[in-house]
């Protein structure tokens, strides 16, 4: 661990972030240039403790998921995520870990999307990142680890996943989500991510087994759908997606059309979302 070298690249890169990069109201001047270390902190769910003993080169090793949670806060490249695991004295991300860091592009406009749900999912289903809305309507899926993480795997082993559609929507969903993996697992391979993701389903899922045989290939989202919520009901939503270049990473954005009965409940939703946050 380069104790030296991480801490300046921590503070350089801090520094040459502006608020408005990172979804932050800009607030009131400031005194030096960049972001604050407690913002820092909070974007990367740490204490601002544990981060200022980082940049002051007095911190203790870092884990490999608080250095991924890191370079999302501060909105590394790639090759500048690598390098803060090296410096740090981790290993580089292996590509399972590298397919879970998420685009920058995308990034830069889900920061400034804070008055509607949006969320980027990787190409297995995997929720990377959401914003405070997406919260409020999908629920925290930072917590989610291992096969879990994947809604495609959830959604054929938790009954409870389907709640959140209507009962006529359900078929077309499963549909839909064996499509979206058999266009994941065409790209990666059968001994990728998606093959393990398949062959696990194969043998927890009939159902999946059933309509995986069926060779539907897609890889869309419904433009427009229907979202059960817990206190508001059933949300209409026209759904907007954003890919990278790769097709690896999608960012998806939920909106309603002003005036319409989805959009006074998206408003409500983003009144819920703030208590919840402020109970939690």
């Amino acid at each position: 661990m380069d104790r030296a070298a991480l801490a300046d690249f921590l503070r350089r890169r801090r520094q040459g972030l502006r608020p408005g990069d990172v979804g932050l109201p800009a607030g009131a001047r400031r005194r030096a240039p960049g972001l604050r270390r407690e913002e820092v902190a909070a974007l990367a769910a740490m204490s601002a403790d544990y981060y200022t003993r980082l940049e002051q080169q007095r911190g203790p090793q870092p884990s490999e998921q608080m250095l991924a949670s890191l370079a999302i806060a501060l909105r590394l490249s790639s090759g500048e995520r690598d390098y803060l695991f090296q410096v740090a004295g981790r290993n580089a991300p292996s590509p399972v870990s590298t397919a879970a860091h998420v685009a920058p592009a995308l990034l830069r406009v889900l920061d400034r999307l804070d008055d509607t749900p949006a969320l980027i999912l990787s190409n297995l289903g995997e929720t990377l990142v959401q914003n405070r809305m997406a919260v409020a309507l999908f629920g925290d899926r930072s917590g989610d680890t291992g096969l879990d993480r994947s809604e495609i795997y959830r959604w054929f082993t938790r009954p409870g996943e389907r709640l959140r559609y209507p009962e006529q929507d359900r078929e077309r969903q499963s549909r839909a989500q064996v499509a979206n993996l058999r266009a994941a697992y065409g790209s990666m391979g059968p001994k990728s991510r998606a093959g393990e993701l398949v062959r696990a389903l194969q043998k927890a899922s009939a159902e999946f087994t059933a309509l995986w045989e069926r060779h539907e290939v897609a890889q869309r989202f419904a433009d427009h759908k229907v979202l059960l919520h817990p206190e508001l009901g059933a949300v209409e939503v026209d759904c907007q997606v954003l890919f990278t270049e790769d097709q690896a990473q999608a960012l998806l954005v939920l909106t309603a059309p002003p005036g319409s009965e989805g959009y006074e409940k998206l408003q409500l939703l983003a009144v819920i979302g703030q208590q919840n946050f402020a109970q939690a």
